[in-house]
């Protein structure tokens, strides 16, 4: 049974250039970086040139990005380092449709006295900017917000949210991990103070990301015992990883146009046949800018849980919502801070393309959909009955 994969945005595929272009570093060079001999000195230029090459990507200098293992350690470092490193502001603002990746570690700084405000959004999940600004105070530290949401690919106003904050001293950081690759990112012409990101959201593997800092940022390590990465993040460098991520920022940035466009129409017309033909359903946040490759539905009087052991039956991949939540059975936390109603959450299925998504895929899927939304409902309605 042939594989039709729509759970792009909790992982990709590896390209078969990115995984061409890690394998020396995984069998013939296989130093450490911080040796002095020749397998260390070749692993070392990798490194250099995996990083200037990433920094190309987003339009900084090497010199302020830092390897990690994932946008979730991005994430930590960047939360824990700025809101540690300051005494005298010890608060700080998150969207109300932030990834656990940043909730979580602010619940905690939170539980060690430090304030957290939560900023809400309407019901296309766009932060209410007039809240922000009355949120973000003098002893503001940091406010963090994604570029683009996961659930249902959203793409927040970064731009005025940096305005704002930056008007009361604050730092941001923009969670771009669903944006990275996806759209353009160019930390040269949008003023963000740290940004993070995972390879293996854009075809590159899994366990590698990074985490851009502006130069002139103070952010503490929580990891301690040893220099690499300036000492921001010590530890041996996964110079494999930092060589499939700078390959697939290569290809992203080859085909960047071409993914807006073709992956965009695959997109909308997915979404488009499918509302035609199921009854009761409608695509979140529809109204407003997406990005091109996720499509989030809600199929009402369905369980999406049930709706996804079907469809995985039929050899579909897709998502109830976050890959971190989507096994939690309760309603999605970012449809309710939309104001969307529990049933209609946990009517929610999230289907996520990518640049290896074909139209014939995309049309076997909207037969799988409309066909199951069928089956359950009239399920539903016999044991109702």
């Amino acid at each position: 049974m042939k594989t039709i994969y729509l759970d792009n945005n909790a992982t990709t595929p590896v390209l078969p250039e990115v995984f061409e272009a890690m394998t020396p570093y995984l069998t013939r060079w296989y130093g450490n970086a911080s040796s002095q001999h020749h397998q260390g000195a070749r692993m070392a230029a990798a490194l250099r040139e995996a990083r200037g090459s990433v920094a190309r990507f987003l339009g900084c200098t090497p010199g302020e990005l830092v390897f990690t293992s994932c946008g979730t350690e991005s994430n930590n470092l960047a939360i824990r380092g700025v809101l540690e490193g300051r005494t005298d502001r010890r608060h700080a603002v998150a969207m109300a449709v932030e990834h656990p990746a940043v909730t979580e570690p602010l619940a905690r700084l939170e539980a060690l006295g430090y304030e957290v405000s939560i900023c809400p959004v309407d019901s296309s999940g766009i932060p209410d900017l007039d809240a922000l600004r009355h949120l973000v105070r003098a002893d503001t530290a940091l406010v963090s917000a994604m570029w683009a949401n996961n659930e249902t690919g959203v793409i927040l106003p970064v731009p005025d949210i940096l305005d704002i904050a930056h008007a009361r001293g604050a730092l941001v950081l923009v969670d771009a991990v669903q944006a990275v690759g996806k759209i353009p990112i160019d930390t040269a012409h949008v003023p963000v103070d740290m940004l993070s990101l995972s390879a293996h959201k854009f075809h590159g593997p899994k366990g590698v990301g990074a985490l851009f800092i502006r130069r002139g940022v103070q952010c503490n390590p929580f990891f301690l015992g040893g220099s690499q990465e300036r000492g921001r993040r010590p530890g041996t460098e996964n110079v494999a990883g930092a060589v499939g991520l700078a390959c697939a920022c290569e290809q992203a940035a080859a085909h960047l146009d071409d993914y807006a466009t073709r992956v965009g129409s695959l997109r909308d017309q997915f979404e488009k046949s499918v509302l035609n033909r199921v009854a009761d359903s409608y695509a979140h946040g529809s109204r407003t800018t997406r990005l091109p490759n996720t499509s989030s539905i809600c199929f009402r009087g369905v369980e999406g849980r049930s709706m996804l052991v079907i469809l995985d039956e039929m050899g579909i991949c897709a998502s109830a919502g976050s890959a971190c939540k989507s096994g939690a059975g309760k309603p999605s936390r970012v449809l309710t801070a939309m104001g969307v109603s529990n049933d209609d959450s946990i009517g929610t299925v999230r289907f996520s393309l990518s640049s290896l998504t074909t139209p014939e895929e995309m049309e076997t899927a909207i037969e799988a959909v409309a066909a199951t939304v069928v089956r359950l409902r009239a399920s539903a309605s016999q044991a109702a009955g």
